[in-house]
Formats: structure tokens, C-alpha cells, sequence
């Protein structure tokens, strides 16, 4: 968790970095690794859910303490303030390492590195939509919206990347991927005012770094979750069918056990809670079944004394009275 909030810490700064005109430098470098990331998977993208909400593409993050990247689904996400449009994060390589460029919101999209996200990330600017006044147009034929309730909407093929080598999935910027370079437009935007990604978007990347099956060294750079209708929402697999909540009781599997004497600690207490929980409720259940015995006996044999129960009586109560009465 402390790594976790030093790794937000850089994003935040990273937007107050001075930007420069090389492909690497962008928005500035919040973290870095010595791996390249896996390739990017293929999946449909959920329905939009709400009138005014924007794609924010899956991404690979990396975690410093499992030297692993996992993947961070692709989400529909209510932007900070109208007008803004989002910018997604990317990976640059640049001086032996892969740089961790952090998105963000801003009046114009700026540089992402080239990758083709989908979703009308094609690698240049967005193609899924255009804010008009306070509304937010979608165009239907790049990002999924169901019509029947969402009417904001418009049809642009023009938009679409065809240009991206067929099974292209390349996460990242630079030598061995792709080796796009900044726009004079992308260039003026990233010098814009900025707004960091939103604190759901922040617990969003969270979650997904709690679930051990979003890491690639479990699933091998193909996620079952890939994408998410919203934060907190239903999870769905590549094909666009609902896949089940991930199990994150085993989130830190992945990562050093560095309190391994306290958990054990804290297992055996919990398990000794259980049994002694287990053990006060069979006295409660053996006095609820002599009350009603009792309800049924000669008013005077109600007044006898009552045995005392213990946690494991060789012989039942009821018994002992049924003995005493013959």
C-alpha cells in the first residue's frame, strides 16, 4: 500500500514536469522497468452505461514489489469536468528502460505514444466522440453504445486506423515497438493545463492490482477481466460476456512476504475466534431445547434445579431428567 501511494504520488507530479519534444518525455516518467510489457490483449468493449461517460483503455501497470506488470481493465469513467478528454498512459522505451508515461485530462488529447488502444484510441487523438456544449456525442461506429438509451450520438468511419500492421498489439513506444513521434498538435497539448486521473480511476488501478490473476506471470499477457462497464462495476471477459468478480483473498501472492509471522499470527487468532465461536453457540442450542422440554413438564418439576451445561456433555440433560423422574 505505501508503494502503491508513492507510485500515485509520482503520477501527480509527473503532470507538473516540463515537457519536451522527444517521444520519451512526454508528460514525464513515474515509473520505470527493465522488461518490456506484454502485448496488448484483444476484447470487445462493454456498452457505455451512462449518458456522458468516457472510454479510458485498459493499460499494463507494473508493481515494483512483484517486479510484474498486471493489467489495469479498460473502463467507462465519468471525466472531472465537461469538455475534457482523456489521454491514455503509455510505456516508452528510452535509456535501457521502459518509461511509465501516466495519463491524464485535458481540453485536447495529446501524445500516447502511438499505441493503438482501440475504442477510438487509434494512436492519434480520439475518434469515439466530441463534446458539444455540456453534451458528449458518441460515435457509434468506433465505441460501443447502446442506443436505446444514450440518443447523443453520430456515425464517422472516417476516424478508423487502418494503417496498423494486422496483429499489431504492441504496448509500448520506441525500439522494438511502436516509433511514433509527437504531433505538432499532440505537442501543443501536452503543454495544456492538465487534470490528473480521478481518484475512482486511482482506486480502479488499485483493484486491479489486488487481483493475482490480472498479473502477467499468471496469465501469461491474456487477462480473463479485461474490461469493466464502470468502476466498481461488472467485469468482462475478451469475448464481451459478464465474467465473475475476481477473488482478491490471495491478492498478494504475487508479492515478497515480508509479513509472513503476522499473518500466520493473525490466522491462527481468527481460527481460535471461529472454534470459540462455535463452541458458545452449542450451549445456546441446548438451552433452547431444554426451555422447550421444560414448557411440556408438571409445573413442580420446573422447579428443579436445572444441570449445568458444559462444552461437550458425555450425556444429554433432557436424559438425566427423564432418569430421575422413573
Amino acid at each position: 500500500m505505501k508503494n502503491f501511494a508513492k507510485a500515485c504520488l509520482l503520477m501527480m507530479a509527473a503532470f507538473f514536469m516540463t515537457p519536451g519534444a522527444h517521444a520519451q518525455i512526454s508528460i514525464g516518467i513515474s515509473i520505470s522497468a527493465h522488461i518490456a510489457p506484454p502485448a496488448l490483449p484483444v476484447y470487445v468493449q462493454p456498452a457505455c452505461p451512462t449518458d456522458g461517460y468516457l472510454w479510458v483503455p485498459g493499460y499494463w501497470a507494473y508493481d515494483n514489489d512483484a517486479e510484474d506488470y498486471y493489467w489495469v481493465p479498460g473502463v467507462w469513467v465519468a471525466p472531472p469536468n465537461p469538455g475534457l478528454l482523456w489521454t491514455p498512459a503509455y510505456w516508452g522505451y528510452d535509456g535501457g528502460v521502459y518509461g511509465f508515461h501516466a495519463g491524464y485530462w485535458g481540453p485536447h488529447v495529446g501524445f500516447y505514444g502511438g499505441i493503438n488502444y482501440g475504442g477510438g484510441y487509434g494512436g492519434v487523438g480520439f475518434g469515439g466522440g466530441a463534446w458539444s456544449g455540456g453534451s458528449f456525442r458518441y460515435n457509434t461506429a468506433v465505441v460501443n453504445v447502446n442506443t436505446t438509451v444514450i440518443h447523443n450520438t453520430y456515425i464517422d468511419r472516417t476516424v478508423i486506423n487502418n494503417n496498423v500492421t494486422v496483429n499489431n498489439h504492441t504496448s509500448f513506444n520506441g525500439p522494438g515497438g511502436v516509433t511514433a513521434q509527437p504531433r505538432p498538435q499532440e505537442l501543443a497539448a501536452m503543454r495544456e493545463q492538465h487534470t490528473a486521473p480521478s481518484s475512482q480511476q486511482m482506486s480502479h488501478q488499485q483493484n486491479a492490482r489486488m487481483d493475482k490473476t490480472a498479473f502477467a506471470s499468471a496469465n501469461h499477457g491474456n487477462p480473463t477481466n479485461v474490461a469493466m462497464n464502470k468502476v466498481g462495476g461488472s467485469h468482462f471477459n475478451p469475448q464481451g460476456q459478464r465474467a465473475p468478480r475476481a477473488n482478491n483473498n490471495n491478492a498478494n501472492a504475487n508479492r515478497p512476504n515480508t509479513n509472513g509471522q503476522a499473518n500466520q499470527q493473525h490466522t491462527q487468532q481468527a481460527n481460535d475466534n471461529a472454534r470459540g465461536d462455535a463452541q458458545a453457540q452449542q450451549p445456546q442450542a441446548h438451552n433452547t431445547q431444554q426451555q422447550q422440554h421444560n414448557m411440556q413438564q408438571p409445573k413442580q418439576q420446573h422447579q428443579q434445579k436445572q444441570p449445568q451445561h458444559k462444552a461437550a456433555p458425555k450425556a444429554h440433560p433432557q436424559k438425566q431428567q427423564h432418569e430421575r423422574k422413573e
